[in-house]
C-alpha cells in the first residue's frame, strides 16, 4: 500500500474549500470594485478623505501621488507576504523541484524507463509541494486587497477628477497623457513604473534578512552542538 507521503498514491493537499471561497469573494468584490464606476467613484470618495489631505497635493504633483501610494500599497503588501511566506521552505522547495525536472529530463533523454517510472511516481509529492507557496499566496491576496483596491479607487478618481495637468513626460513619449490607454490606463502604467523598482528591492532586503538570520541560528546551533561533543568527551575521557 503506498504511503502517504510518496509513491503512486502521493496526492497534494486537499483543496482547502473556504479559503477558496473567501478568496473567490475577495476576487469578485474586487472587480465589481475595479468596473462598476459609481461604486469605485463612492469608495475613492470615501478613501479620500484620509488620503486627499496627505498625498494628494491639491492635484497639483500627481506622479508624487502615484509615488508616494503606491511605496504605500507595496509596502503594505510585500510586509505581510513576508512574514506570512516561510522563504526557506520555498527556496528549498525550488531547488528540489529543479533538480528533480532536471533528473525528469535526464531519464527521458538516456530512454531510461526504470528512473522514469520511479520519477513519475514521485511527482505528485513534488507538485504538491510546489503548490504549498502557490496555496499561501492566494490566501494572503484577500487581506492584501482590503488595502490595495480603496486605495486604487481613490487614485482612479484622483486622476480623471482632481490633477489640474494629467501631462507627464517618460524616454519613450515626452507628451503622454495619464488619461490615455495603451492595454492599460497610462497612469496605471506609470504608477507600476514607478513602484516595480521599490518592490523588487524591497523584498530583496527583506529576504536578506531572512536568510541571514537563519544561517546565524545555524551557526548559532553548530556552536552548541560541538560543545556539546567537548564536554561529553572530556566526560568520558575522565
Amino acid at each position: 500500500m503506498a504511503s502517504s507521503t510518496g509513491g503512486p498514491g502521493a496526492r497534494p493537499p486537499p483543496a482547502n474549500i473556504s479559503g477558496q471561497m473567501l478568496l473567490l469573494f475577495a476576487l469578485m468584490i474586487s472587480m465589481l470594485v475595479l468596473f462598476d464606476q459609481n461604486l469605485r467613484q463612492s469608495l475613492g470618495e470615501i478613501v479620500g478623505i484620509g488620503l486627499a489631505p496627505i498625498v494628494g497635493f491639491g492635484g497639483d504633483r500627481p506622479i508624487l501621488t502615484l509615488l508616494l501610494t503606491g511605496l504605500v500599497m507595496s509596502f503594505f503588501s510585500i510586509v505581510v507576504r513576508h512574514f506570512f511566506m516561510d522563504w526557506i521552505e520555498q527556496a528549498r522547495n525550488a531547488r528540489m523541484m529543479s533538480a528533480f525536472q532536471k533528473e525528469m529530463r535526464d531519464a527521458r533523454t538516456s530512454n531510461n524507463t526504470f528512473k522514469l517510472k520511479k520519477l513519475t511516481e514521485m511527482q505528485p509529492q513534488m507538485m504538491s509541494k510546489s503548490l504549498k507557496t502557490t496555496q499561501t499566496q492566494f490566501k494572503l491576496m484577500p487581506f492584501t486587497m482590503i488595502v490595495v483596491v480603496p486605495i486604487f479607487a481613490w487614485l482612479s478618481n484622483f486622476v480623471y477628477f482632481d490633477v489640474s495637468s494629467t501631462s507627464f513626460s517618460v524616454p519613450w513619449e515626452f507628451n503622454a497623457d495619464m488619461k490615455g490607454q495603451n492595454l492599460l490606463p497610462n497612469w496605471v502604467l506609470l504608477y507600476s513604473l514607478l513602484t516595480l523598482p521599490f518592490g523588487q528591492v524591497l523584498t530583496r532586503v527583506l529576504k536578506y534578512f531572512t536568510f541571514g538570520k537563519k544561517l546565524r541560528n545555524l551557526e548559532q546551533e553548530g556552536e552548541v552542538a560541538r560543545e556539546v561533543q567537548d564536554d561529553q568527551g572530556e566526560e568520558t575521557g575522565e
